[in-house]
């Protein structure tokens, strides 16, 4: 096996790159106000200025011109009405979702047929994403600071679009196009979420209607690593009296595979829930769904304790549910584990690991595959001393996540391949986004490259980074022709090493040279996954700004 290393120095790699609930027999939705459709009435100035900020201005006016004067005397309340009309149109989509499931049912390739098991699934986390952002938005003395609210919504539209993107291989060729069936009720979804997080912007300026984030603990860790998290963290993995549940492959645990000590955790659990997987490789998939909160798996160590699996696209599954183990609960961390999908590089996407948690971190673990290894879908998340190992596009997605310390070994891959370290998903540019640092390439015959863009908004930074001449000096690749090189956010900033030479790298209008300390800040824990007010609860060692 021929790798290419890269490794991570103290600041990070950051890529700012669902459960189900029966939609179609739901009663009404408890926050739906039964509001009237767009009239000729004359928008208040507050609508007026609020929806000349979106993208979709005509489908702004739609929920909000005929809004009653007292419910629409405030940014949130205006949030709030359009999240309702969101929330519409999710049931009706999931409803629809479900209709051609029983239509169509043995007609569909097995692909199509689990393209809309991945768009119900991703349709209930949408809906449950944009309760949650109704709550807030309802209850302004409870709400969450600007960046929940902005993650939620970030959430909610890349949803969409992973459902959209289960259909992407031949569908042409096929008797019945499912994404053309579905394509335009998920775009006004997308749409109208895009228009609340434009809203959302007017929000920070208006003191009180957010509280502050959080403050960094002594320590220098931020409040939302608990501190018995830390002392899970640091513990021996064999301390088991800190262990809930012991998974053991010898039948000297409570459970022998990791699925079902997953389902025996608690749901929706406010207290860290641990469960120790003894050395061993754990042949199954495992899914941490929307219920299972505060999970925590400790394993014995990299290439001790091992998950793996092989699903893939060639074999007919869509990239989404490939993952060998996928994480959507909320506050999920993982120590001491790896995980890999061992399909090969002949078997095209095929994830390792998939993480939609918000606040989920990884430490000491590592990530093992070649095309789509790693998937940080959604939400934020913190990688710390891990290893990712891969060919094409090995980490992506559309969450904002945080690299620090971390070793990136690109893979030797199919003869008719290039290797490229991120392809970053962003669809929207008030989407919370990714970006990247700290990586060494070793010499490789292989083109090699740093990212390229997955979708329109794509946004990756390197940061302090050491970047050996393995990588090409273009240094970033397109994805189809012109597709996004104006509109990407693609820097690189005191990186070090013969490939950091920028003098030979790509003149696209969205790519730049950071000099400037302010704007490189941006891309740091603190501001960027907001840190300072959750990593300290998980004991894992980070670093929140430049170094």
């Amino acid at each position: 096996m021929h790798l290419l290393r890269l490794t991570s120095l103290p600041l990070a790699l950051a890529l700012s790159i669902v459960m189900i609930f029966s939609i179609s027999s739901s009663p009404p939705h408890p926050y739906i106000h039964k509001t009237q459709r767009f009239t000729s009435q004359t928008p208040s100035r507050l609508v007026r200025t609020a929806c000349e900020r979106t993208r979709f201005k005509d489908l702004c006016f739609s929920p909000l011109s005929s809004l009653p004067p007292g419910n629409s005397s405030s940014v949130p309340e205006l949030i709030a009405a359009t999240v309702n009309e969101t929330i519409s149109e999710v049931m009706i989509s999931s409803s629809n979702c479900s209709g051609l499931q029983r239509r169509l049912g043995p007609d569909l390739s097995p692909r199509d047929s689990r393209a809309l098991e991945d768009c119900l699934e991703l349709l209930g986390d949408t809906a449950g994403d944009l309760d949650d952002a109704l709550a807030d938005l309802h209850s302004p003395s409870a709400a969450r600071e600007f960046y929940d609210l902005q993650t939620l919504l970030s959430a909610a539209m890349t949803n969409q679009y992973t459902c959209l993107d289960g259909f992407a291989f031949n569908e042409r060729n096929r008797k019945y196009r499912v994404r053309d069936s579905i394509k335009d009720s998920l775009f006004n979804i997308s749409r109208h979420v895009s228009n609340s997080l434009a809203m959302l912007q007017e929000i920070p300026a208006k003191p009180g209607v957010f509280p502050e984030y959080g403050r960094v603990e002594n320590g220098g860790f931020p409040t939302w690593v608990s501190r018995s998290d830390r002392r899970l963290l640091q513990a021996p993995a064999n301390d088991t009296k800190l262990f809930d549940l012991v998974v053991a492959k010898d039948g000297t645990g409570n459970f022998t595979t990791v699925s079902a000590a997953v389902a025996a955790a608690p749901n929706s659990s406010t207290t860290r829930f641990v469960i120790y997987i003894k050395e061993g490789a754990y042949f199954e998939n495992v899914e941490v769904g929307r219920k299972k909160t505060m999970l925590m798996l400790v394993g014995d160590g990299i290439g001790k304790t091992v998950v793996k699996a092989n699903r893939n696209v060639v074999d007919g599954w869509t990239t989404f549910r490939s993952a060998t183990v996928a994480v959507v609960g909320n506050g999920f961390i993982a120590k001491g584990i790896t995980f890999e999908n061992f399909a090969g590089p002949t078997k095209h996407q095929a994830v390792a690991l998939r993480s939609g948690s918000d606040h989920s971190a990884f430490y000491l673990c590592s990530f093992v595959g070649y095309q789509d290894t790693l998937y940080v879908h959604s939400f934020r998340q913190f990688f710390r001393e891990c290893d990712i190992y891969g060919t094409v596009d090995f980490i992506f997605g559309n969450a904002a996540v945080v690299f620090q310390n971390c070793n990136l070994y690109a893979r030797k891959p199919n003869p008719n391949q290039k290797n490229i370290y991120t392809a970053q998903g962003r669809e929207d540019p008030k989407v919370v986004s990714v970006r990247a640092a700290d990586l060494i390439p070793a010499k490789a015959a292989v083109k090699t490259y740093l990212g390229r863009p997955w979708k329109a908004y794509s946004r990756t930074v390197f940061i302090k980074s050491y970047i050996d001449d393995a990588v090409d000096p273009a240094g970033w690749l397109e994805w189809n022709g012109d597709f996004a090189l104006d509109t990407l956010y693609y820097g690189e900033y005191m990186n070090r090493g013969p490939g950091s030479n920028t003098t030979n790298r790509v003149k696209w209008a969205g790519y730049r040279v950071i000099n400037s300390s302010t704007e490189a800040s941006k891309f740091t824990v603190g501001p960027f996954v907001q840190g300072d007010a959750w990593l300290n609860s998980t004991k894992i060692p980070f670093s929140l700004g430049l170094g």
